[in-house]
């Protein structure tokens, strides 16, 4: 510091020298002339700094030559020494903005590469001599030409690149400690993915942990600094904004992984920033939120944890509906992995929350999902939830059943096949676990028991009638009588079995789920012990009448197509005849009289009549009646016409039957315009067909 401060008045008197006449180009030359090479630069240093002043050369010419004419000290100690004078002699003489030596020649890019220069050269000094590289940081920090993006573009990659490539454990530590201590915070929060970037590069031994812990202290006080810091900046984009709040709460469960206060205010900062906007459609801002939310699911592995943060839901609003799939997905992957058991219900209500974009239809104009392979895994990782949501106390068991069930009714038709079983299942083992409960607490006395569970499942079960799954909703009753039968509730049983019969009568039509579901019958009323005389000889009764109108069915469909096939052909014979003597109205009613018989055994499940056969004959008698020479017959048309209505009035009832209706409607106007006579053609396929 004393050699610093002579060599300070040598300055001033070279500058006075200048002033008498004297050349400051020749005095440049003549201190290059010195013997020794060490006292030779620093009058090179001194004269060049009165020469920049002079400003009778650019100034980044005589920045440029000193900062390379110093590489000839290579003695670390005197190196570092000679370049923290160059540092100082220079820093009132870079062409910074607004400095007197900018212009035309010499620009803040100038400045820029004198610093990182000699930071670079000192930076190799130092891996031998760790000692004051970091002035060159600080110098760096003040030149106030390097605003935001040349810091982010250039100062950085290039100070963190010599960082990481100098392999010293001490001064990595070092240099990353001056960085984070002498830039803006609000340079940090811009570039916290570079900076983070490189900390994995490190030496290994580098106690990465305690810079971080520093750069959290930082950031955490210019937060605390006033609320208006984040908000002040206007101009920030989104995207920013949620990957500042996703890093700064990354550094928060490094940090104080034990502070669920801290997690929770940064969550709550966040919603603030995004609040009066709509839902994120920036993609990038999107995967960030994704990002911040699953931050606390990876440190803690436990979904308990993250329902306790009142922001975290608050959060997940400002989410298109495809991203709380998503976002869904990942705290549903968490609750598997980690085996996590959730014990209540109010936590069970506020998972629900948080997954409902899985649950419920978010959107009316959501794209057909029932064959969408990705919609069936969803709803199998919804249904694999369910059976993770337990509690040894029955009474909170209950509970929850009450709140997954509402949660799960509001799915719509698509989901309900899918979360409806396991929610039952759930129930049912409830009922099993009450029924090993001590006899002093069951009866009217406990609060829980198996008649108000079995309330519930038939409720639930109920639901599944409005989609319709028939087959599923007889599979569950019978499931239901068998655990009332093991507690020995026969009117509960009989009940059930009852609503089973029901479904199979009104709403199971095809030939091959009749035979299943009347094997399920039969097997589930074999183990039932529970019914008496009574009851049980009216369940068997029943189950054996389905058994022979089944068998009666299978081994008449065979005959009944036949009959059909000959009706056609004696209609046909009718036609002919009816063209030879040109009237037709007869032939057209014997049609519509043979479509309704089609329709009569379509609807009794016999399986040989189809969907294509019936519209065939439809388009047939169509046909007939708009012919060039079809006379018109009102009783054939009022015929026609009652016929067509039936089969609306099937269609819109819904139900299975309702749904096979749907089938013939389609491409069959009920109301066809008239007046468009088409050619008559008496070798029609369905005639001609059947009567091969």
């Amino acid at each position: 510091m004393r050699a610093f401060d002579e060599l300070r008045k040598l300055e001033i008197f070279f500058k006075e020298e200048t002033s008498r006449g004297c050349s400051i180009v020749e005095l440049y030359e003549l201190v290059q002339h010195a013997g020794n090479i060490l006292p030779r630069l620093y009058l090179l240093c001194t004269v060049g700094s009165v020469y920049i002043k002079s400003k009778e050369a650019p100034a980044k010419d005589v920045l440029k030559d000193l900062v390379e004419m110093c590489r000839g000290i290579q003695h670390p100690l005197r190196g570092l020494f000679l370049r923290s004078y160059l540092s100082q002699v220079s820093r009132d003489k870079l062409p910074d903005i607004g400095s007197e030596y900018e212009g035309d020649a010499d620009t803040v890019m100038d400045a820029v590469e004198f610093v990182l220069q000699n930071f670079t050269e000192m930076n190799k000094l130092w891996v031998r001599m760790q000692h004051q590289v970091g002035k060159n940081l600080h110098v760096l920090s003040q030149i106030e030409g390097v605003d935001l993006e040349m810091y982010k573009e250039i100062v950085l990659p290039r100070v963190l690149e010599q960082v990481v490539n100098c392999k010293d454990e001490l001064a990595q530590y070092y240099l990353m400690d001056c960085i984070i201590q002498v830039f803006p915070d609000e340079y940090h929060l811009q570039t916290l993915e570079t900076l983070l970037n490189a900390c994995p590069q490190l030496q290994s031994s580098v106690d990465v942990k305690t810079v971080l812990a520093r750069l959290m202290e930082r950031l955490s006080n210019y937060a605390a600094s006033g609320a208006e810091v984040i908000e002040a900046q206007d101009n920030m984009p989104i995207a920013g904004v949620v990957t500042l709040y996703a890093s700064l709460l990354t550094f928060t469960l490094q940090v104080h992984p034990d502070r669920l206060d801290y997690v929770d205010q940064i969550l709550g900062a966040c919603v603030k920033k995004l609040s009066g906007r709509e839902k994120l459609d920036d993609s990038k801002a999107t995967k960030q939120i994704v990002a911040l939310l699953s931050a606390p699911l990876d440190k803690y592995k436990d979904i308990d944890t993250a329902l306790k943060l009142s922001n975290y839901p608050r959060v997940m609003e400002y989410l298109n509906d495809e991203t709380k799939k998503e976002m869904a997905n990942v705290i549903i992957q968490n609750i598997m992995n980690n085996k996590t058991c959730i014990s209540t219900a109010e936590k069970v209500d506020a998972l629900f929350e948080l997954i409902k974009g899985l649950i419920r239809d978010l959107d009316e104009d959501l794209r057909d999902e029932v064959l969408d392979e990705d919609f069936k895994e969803e709803q199998n990782s919804v249904a694999r939830l369910i059976q993770m949501l337990q509690s040894d106390d029955p009474e909170e068991m209950l509970k929850i059943i009450h709140t997954v069930r509402k949660h799960i009714l509001t799915g719509g038709p698509k989901r309900l096949p899918y979360t409806v079983p396991p929610l039952i299942f759930s129930s049912l083992k409830l009922v099993r676990r009450l029924e090993d409960r001590d006899e002093s607490v069951s009866g009217d006395e406990a609060s829980t028991t198996p008649k108000k569970i079995f309330q519930i499942v038939t409720q639930t079960i109920e639901a599944l009638s409005s989609i319709p799954v028939p087959e599923l909703a007889l599979g569950l009753y019978l499931q239901c009588a068998e655990a009332a039968n093991n507690c020995d509730l026969e009117p509960v049983a009989y009940e059930f079995f009852t609503q089973a019969y029901i479904l199979y009568e009104e709403e199971i039509t095809d030939s091959k789920t009749q035979v299943t579901s009347i094997h399920l019958i039969i097997g589930t009323l074999q183990r039932m012990h529970v019914f008496g005389v009574e009851n049980r000889d009216a369940l068997t009764h029943k189950a054996t009448g389905l058994v022979l109108s089944q068998y009666v069915i299978s081994q008449c469909s065979f005959r009944v197509l036949l009959c059909l096939k000959r009706a056609l052909r004696i209609a046909n014979a009718v036609q002919q005849m009816a063209n030879a003597t040109r009237g037709r109205s007869g032939s057209v009613v014997l049609l519509i009289e043979i479509l309704n018989k089609y329709l009569y055994f379509y609807e009794k499940g016999v399986s040989q009549i189809t969907v294509e056969s019936i519209q065939s004959l439809i388009e047939l008698i169509r046909s007939e009646m708009q012919g060039d020479n079809a006379s018109s017959d009102p009783a054939a048309d009022a015929f026609l016409a009652s016929t067509l209505r039936y089969i609306q009035f099937q269609k819109d009832k819904g139900g299975a039957v309702g749904e096979k209706y749907k089938l013939i409607m389609v491409g069959v106007a009920t109301n066809p315009e008239k007046g468009a006579k088409k050619h008559h053609s008496t070798a029609h396929p369905l005639v001609s067909t059947y009567t091969t």
